[in-house]
């Protein structure tokens, strides 16, 4: 047989190249240069499922709110890698999960942030860096009494019928 040449190589994220703000085509200006991620963990336990979320640091946009883990994506990563990348650097390492749905916020056509939501066999996760003050596991009712980031607050209806329905 013949060998095949790629046409084209796979490019490896260039790490940090996401890092700063950009003005989105809707004249926002927004933090992520290739847009940005997080993720929503969901552990299935008995009377209901717990979802993680941590708690943002008092520096950060909108501190003190609670949200998922998430951040700016790098150039050439997807947003399964740039929230679970994230997620990592913010909460610890990520135990075997499975990727069971996804929202998409898109309010310009050049930038989105995808919330990716994962089901892991246990709870984990706590602070390890500035950005996070808290990490804590939720039922889709405590959620809703949360002093919640505004973005993730709009998202949560989407994301609750991913959870409740997967």
């Amino acid at each position: 047989g013949s060998a095949r040449t790629p046409t084209a190589t796979p490019r490896a994220p260039v790490r940090g190249s996401g890092d700063g703000f950009v003005r989105c085509s809707d004249g926002h200006v927004r933090w992520g240069r290739f847009g940005a991620a997080g993720v929503l963990f969901v552990h299935r336990e008995l009377d209901a499922p717990r979802v993680m979320l941590q708690k943002r640091s008092q520096w950060a946009h909108e501190g003190g709110t609670w949200s998922v883990a998430g951040g700016a994506l790098d150039d050439g990563e997807t947003p399964v890698e740039g929230a679970l990348r994230e997620a990592a650097e913010e909460i610890g390492s990520i135990p075997e999960h499975r990727i069971v749905g996804e929202h998409v916020f898109a309010p310009a056509d050049d930038w989105s942030y995808v919330t990716v939501v994962a089901e892991v066999p246990e709870r984990f996760g706590r602070s390890i860096n500035f950005e996070t003050d808290a990490v804590g596991w939720f039922t889709p009712d405590e959620v809703d009494e949360l002093h919640c980031h505004a973005g993730f607050l709009a998202a949560w209806p989407a994301l609750r019928a991913i959870v409740e329905g997967s």
